[in-house]
């Protein structure tokens, strides 16, 4: 075991902070600043045991310790602090590569510093809150900056005619935005607004789409710029991809087996859809836990227990994490908690109006597949490719 020890210049400048704060308060130049620890060691109690041996639990605002992503604790940090990335500076001794913190953060849009042997001299203190104040207000605060070990300061460019290519992996359709996973797990998904999509392009949970990259500078954050969907060529003789959306046990089976005729959801998943869209029901992995209250909805309609046993169950062949049916969808429309507790609309849900979501779409129409498929599902609408043979005859007509 070795000891462990505070550098003299950070146990300075921390002294300093303090100072400061105490004989100029409000007026003190730090006033208004949090300062925040982020650490992914995996000796988390150590590390929060060397805090309070250094008489630092409270000089820090905010301490992120566990082992993850460094992007990880530093949007847990904005999300708690309501502080935005442009507004951070962060030090660190790992640059790039495999263990590197700087360039991901960097390319959060939070300024890094690169000091590899720790902040060992106040200069590298002092230095990078000069940068911090050039970068912030003479440069517009652009993202994959780094204030480099010799005090120079670089920042990676975005080259406006590049254009890369990735999947989708979040939409908001009901604020008009998401984001594009792209490259290795160290990249960032990329924010899209639906002004930049083309004409007509309603982009779903798992389309592969090019685009570009441009820098906001009044965000200090990039963003994707013309999105292109990528065509499927997956509509082939002997194969179809179709939208689906996946639901759990005994919700996918009452509406398999077509005594849910309503699906209901607080978000917007189904209202971007016409009437009349056809979707793959897939049942996901796990049960849902209304604590069996759908049971006391369906007794209400005076069903006996081997018919709600049939009706939440799925036919041999068919089963978690396939997709099973195909749904036509009708209209979607909003409730109020009065309506959702009509005994007849609960009994078409499956659940009481408190448990359910404040959208309901309509199920005009179901039909098993002809055999269950295993398919990868996502949240929302995603998209899924079977082969033609296994949808009923007329569904594709």
């Amino acid at each position: 075991d070795k000891d462990v020890k505070m550098f003299p210049a950070i146990r300075s400048v921390i002294r300093g902070i303090q100072d400061d704060i105490s004989q100029n308060g409000y007026a003190s130049a730090f006033a208004n600043t949090k300062f925040a620890v982020a650490s992914r060691t995996r000796s988390v109690e150590w590390a929060h045991d060397l805090l309070s041996q250094f008489n630092l639990d409270e000089f820090f605002d905010f301490v992120e310790i566990f082992p993850a992503d460094k992007k990880q604790h530093f949007a847990n940090l904005k999300e708690k602090s309501g502080i935005e990335y442009h507004d951070m500076l962060f030090f660190d001794d790992s640059r790039d590569g495999r263990f590197g913190n700087c360039v991901p953060v960097s390319d959060l849009g939070v300024l890094s510093v690169h000091c590899p042997n720790g902040i060992f001299e106040e200069r590298i203190w002092t230095n990078a809150l000069g940068e911090y104040r050039r970068w912030y207000v003479d440069n517009g605060k652009p993202a994959h900056t780094i204030v480099e070990w010799d005090g120079s300061v670089t920042t990676a460019e975005i080259d406006p005619s590049a254009r890369y290519s990735g999947v989708v992996q979040t939409v908001k359709h009901d604020k008009n935005f998401g984001f594009i996973r792209h490259g290795d797990r160290s990249t960032n998904d990329v924010f899209f607004h639906f002004s930049v999509l083309p004409a007509g392009g309603l982009p779903e949970v798992g389309d592969e789409v090019t685009f570009g990259i441009a820098h906001d500078s009044r965000k200090g954050k990039d963003a994707a710029k013309d999105v292109r969907l990528v065509k499927s060529d997956n509509n082939n003789g002997n194969t179809i991809e179709m939208r689906a959306f996946s639901m759990n046990l005994p919700f996918a089976a009452l509406l398999a087996n077509g005594y849910k005729t309503l699906e209901t959801r607080n978000g917007t998943m189904f209202t971007p859809y016409e009437e009349g869209t056809k979707m793959l029901l897939h049942v996901g992995q796990r049960i849902y836990p209304d604590g069996n209250r759908h049971l006391e909805v369906m007794k209400s309609g005076g069903l006996d227990d081997d018919t709600i046993q049939e009706l939440k169950s799925l036919p041999q062949g068919y089963s978690k994490g396939m997709a099973v049916a195909i749904v036509e969808i009708g209209k979607t429309f909003e409730t109020t908690l009065e309506e959702r507790c009509d005994p007849d609309f609960q009994r078409s849900v499956g659940a009481f109006g408190s448990d359910s979501g404040m959208r309901a779409t309509e199920i005009r129409r179901v039909e098993y597949l002809k055999k269950g498929v295993r398919v990868s599902a996502r949240g929302g609408v995603f998209k899924a490719v079977v082969d033609r043979d296994v949808i009923p005859d007329g569904w594709l007509d």
